[in-house]
Order: structure tokens, then C-alpha cells, then sequence
């Protein structure tokens, strides 16, 4: 029987970036934790956790542990929030209106929100748009948070503010059958021999990439361009080539089978900022979306 304690241990480390900084917040000896997390992996039989110079980061094993140990004590989170809060389970509600950048991954963006969810009496209200336009959107107080690649720009009239939520290290995924057929050339080089989907120009995210696949003096085939990382990760799944996907916007990927690692960019990053006005200052949503800074930052 899995032993949940075990299971809690591994969750913190993941979530904190490493064994001292799990051990920081648990209060506890770094020993103690590590013998808790070798003891979860024996009891599964795989290695969850594998060193990448200093640090520690999942391995694809771990990637799928950490994705059921989010849900699992998130529902136990929001156990909790049910029996303290018993007006809100008897159905009080509370409107949380969202602007999603048209450039930002949308499964960052999700993962990010993902701890909203469990916000008793939720309602929910996601909007996608250009950047310009989701920004009057906030000065009219018609939503409450913009998620965006970008920062606010200085405007006096709007008095819009940001903060940084992430910077989100870069992964390429493709279909089993691609991944495993591209065995002859290491990474990132084979690229070139693959079929490549890509984020529009719409992204933040593409001008970077660009910029890395420059740098590698790669010139892929680009078989696909998407608006939607969701739906580039779909026609991925659905075998039309490989593709580039935020690190945090990676754990949502399990709801896709067939799609597996390729490789990792650890001098790429995705960024996603809040923007938000006099009304989202005062959200007690976007605050917990705001408190999370410290916890997102971990290179995982």
C-alpha cells in the first residue's frame, strides 16, 4: 500500500526545488527527507529524482508521480477549506476573471491556475486575447489578472503593475514512435532530422526560440505553427512531429498519452508575468496566485 507520507515528502521537494530547500520548509534534517523519498522509489520501483549538476530534477517517472501527488494533496487542501469554511459550502461564491495572453503556453497557464481551482464556491471566467487589449480590459476593471510573456509597460494612465510568476525552463516532446526513431543523433542536433511544431510568432516564446535554434545552427522543418500550446501538444500527440513546451506547462502533457521527452533546454526559459490593476490588488485570488512566486522558480 502506497504510503502517503513517503509520497508527501517527494511532493515538497519537487515543489521546492531541491532536499535543503524541502527541508528549510518542513523543518526538518535533510537526511530524514532524503531516506523518505529513497523509500518511496524502492516502493515503486523506479527513480524519481536524478542529479543535473547541483540540483535534483524529475525524471519522466517523477514527472508522472509529482503530476498524482499535486491532485492528491490538493484535494486534500480543499478538504480542509470545505469543513473550515461552511458558508462557502453552502454556496457562496467567488468570481475570479482571467486574461490569457494569446502568447503564453496555455498549459503553464493552467498549472499555474491549477491551485485556484480548488477555491470553494469558484466561478471561473477565462478570457484570451491580444496583450494590448486584455490590458484596457484591466483599466476597466473587467478582469481581475492578466497572465502574459510580458510585463506591463510604463503607461501612467492605465496604473497597471506586474510580477513575474515564472521562468519556466523549456522541454521538447514529440510521439513515441518520432522519439524513438531519432536514437542515431543526440539532442538538440536531432532536430534536424524531425518533423517540428512551433508556438506563431504571436509568442514571446518563439522569438527566443528562434534565437536558441540560431544558436545551435539548426534549421528544422517546421510542419506546424500554433497559437494554442494545448492544441500544438493534441496534433503533437496525434503523431504530426515534436515540439517545445514550458517545463511547468509539461505536467498537464500526462492527460495526452503517447507523448514522451525528447530533450531538455536549461538556458531556455519561459516567462509568465501578472499583470493586474486597483481591482485585482484586492482579490484575495490573485493574491494566493501572487504568493506562489517563490514556490514556481524552482527549475523543475
Amino acid at each position: 500500500m502506497l504510503n502517503y507520507r513517503h509520497l508527501y515528502y517527494f511532493w515538497m521537494v519537487a515543489k521546492e526545488g531541491g532536499l535543503a530547500r524541502a527541508a528549510e520548509r518542513l523543518d526538518m534534517a535533510i537526511q530524514t527527507i532524503s531516506v523518505q523519498v529513497r523509500a518511496l522509489e524502492k516502493s515503486l520501483g523506479r527513480q524519481l529524482l536524478k542529479p543535473a549538476g547541483r540540483t535534483l530534477v524529475l525524471t519522466e517517472a517523477g514527472q508522472q508521480v509529482f503530476a498524482r501527488a499535486e491532485a492528491i494533496f490538493q484535494l486534500g487542501q480543499r478538504l480542509e477549506e470545505e469543513i473550515s469554511q461552511p458558508e462557502a459550502a453552502a454556496g457562496a461564491s467567488i468570481r475570479l476573471a482571467v486574461g490569457l495572453s494569446d502568447g503564453i503556453s496555455k498549459l503553464a497557464a493552467h498549472t499555474l491556475l491549477r491551485p485556484l481551482l480548488a477555491t470553494v464556491g469558484l466561478r471561473l471566467l477565462c478570457h484570451e486575447g491580444e496583450f494590448e487589449q486584455l490590458q484596457s480590459e484591466l483599466a476597466q476593471h473587467h478582469l481581475d489578472v492578466v497572465l502574459a510573456g510580458q510585463a506591463a509597460p510604463s503607461n501612467p494612465n492605465l496604473r497597471l503593475s506586474s510580477e513575474r510568476l515564472v521562468s519556466s525552463p523549456v522541454d521538447w516532446y514529440g510521439p513515441t514512435h518520432l522519439v524513438q526513431a531519432s536514437t542515431q543523433a543526440a539532442f538538440p542536433a536531432v532536430l534536424q532530422q524531425l518533423p517540428v511544431l512551433l508556438p506563431t510568432t504571436h509568442s514571446v516564446l518563439r522569438a527566443s526560440l528562434d534565437r536558441w535554434l540560431e544558436e545551435q545552427g539548426l534549421r528544422p522543418q517546421v510542419v506546424g505553427e500554433f497559437e494554442d500550446s494545448a492544441l500544438m501538444s493534441v496534433f503533437a500527440a496525434g503523431g504530426l512531429g515534436v515540439f517545445p513546451v514550458s517545463r511547468l506547462g509539461a505536467d498537464d502533457l500526462g492527460l495526452m498519452p503517447g507523448l514522451v521527452l525528447l530533450g531538455r533546454c536549461q538556458d531556455l526559459h519561459e516567462e509568465i508575468h501578472a499583470i493586474y490593476g486597483r481591482r485585482g490588488q484586492h482579490h484575495p485570488l490573485v493574491q494566493k496566485l501572487l504568493g506562489r512566486t517563490g514556490q514556481m522558480n524552482t527549475g523543475l
